[in-house]
């Protein structure tokens, strides 16, 4: 399978309903139900976890493509009542069922990717199998996450990316090292349920997506960040479809994080796309936010 669509970075949060981005990336006195427009004019694409924890009507939907401009992406995480429930196989209706509720998006509908649950190990990769090859991927690209520490061992890891690669489906490359570096804040804690597994640098699909768990202290990022500029620089000379999300367990400071990450690649002469945020006249200052 190639990649028809032109090569491209994209850059977001998990999210875009967020009441506390009102005043630094949202003008004061905005409306929730003007977040995802005023959202997805800032950056270029989103986690979306909310269809994690509902399925959104079909109204729903169509209304996020037209609150939405051209190039604009969601990627979207199947339910956990798909992918949590223990075997996946059984579970192959209910995600062709949800793929065909997300059609309205259109082109607005990127990459859907399955989060996998701790319990999930490899001697269930038979199911695994099963359930990714009844995965439609010239409808939509499919992307995994797995967080069972074994996975990421021998024999196990390389027969994960040999699936992978076989069927074109794109790995989700979770960094969490920023969380677990630097002081034991308590406000971390809840970030901290995210598991602290080895960052693996490889893709499998023409696409890749990248889960930036980021510290609040903007200075705890930079050597990572700095990281991975030097990787994307080198997926995106080879063609590959990078999608990079980050978070924070302060989300105040997630946009600002984003942002950061995007001025850090321009920087470093990175061919990304101009981040639309930037292109706004009016922006308030984001170093306020910042705990240097």
């Amino acid at each position: 399978m190639t990649n028809d669509k032109p090569v491209k970075f994209l850059i977001g949060c998990a999210v875009w309903a967020y009441k506390g981005w009102v005043g630094e990336l949202y003008p004061s006195g905005t409306r929730t139900a003007e977040f995802l427009s005023l959202y997805s004019r800032r950056f270029t694409t989103v986690e979306g976890n909310t269809t994690f924890y509902a399925i959104p009507n079909q109204e729903t939907v169509t209304r996020w493509a037209t609150e939405t401009p051209p190039g604009f992406e969601f990627c979207l995480k199947l339910p956990r009542d798909i992918t949590h429930q223990g075997l996946l196989q059984p579970y192959i209706p209910a995600a062709l069922q949800f793929l065909e509720n997300m059609r309205p998006l259109g082109k607005r509908l990127g990459p859907i990717f399955a989060q996998l649950p701790p319990s999930y190990a490899p001697i269930l990769i038979e199911d695994l199998a099963i359930f990714l090859e009844a995965w439609p991927r010239t409808v939509a690209p499919l992307a995994l996450e797995v967080r069972h520490p074994d996975w990421f061992k021998e024999p196990h890891a390389s027969n994960l990316t040999a699936l992978l690669e076989k069927l074109n489906v794109g790995r989700v490359l979770l960094d969490s090292r920023p969380i677990y570096t630097g002081d034991d804040d308590p406000q971390l804690n809840s970030e901290r349920r995210k598991p602290k597994l080895p960052v693996q640098f490889s893709v499998t699909a023409p696409f890749t997506l990248i889960r930036f768990i980021s510290h609040p202290n903007l200075s705890v990022n930079q050597p990572f960040m700095e990281e991975w500029v030097t990787q994307i620089q080198q997926w995106l000379q080879a063609g590959v479809q990078i999608y990079f999300f980050v978070h924070c367990p302060i989300e105040e400071r997630s946009p600002s994080t984003a942002r950061h990450f995007q001025n850090l690649l321009e920087q470093n002469g990175v061919a990304v796309p101009s981040l639309p945020w930037n292109n706004l006249d009016h922006t308030p200052n984001q170093l306020s936010l910042w705990d240097l």
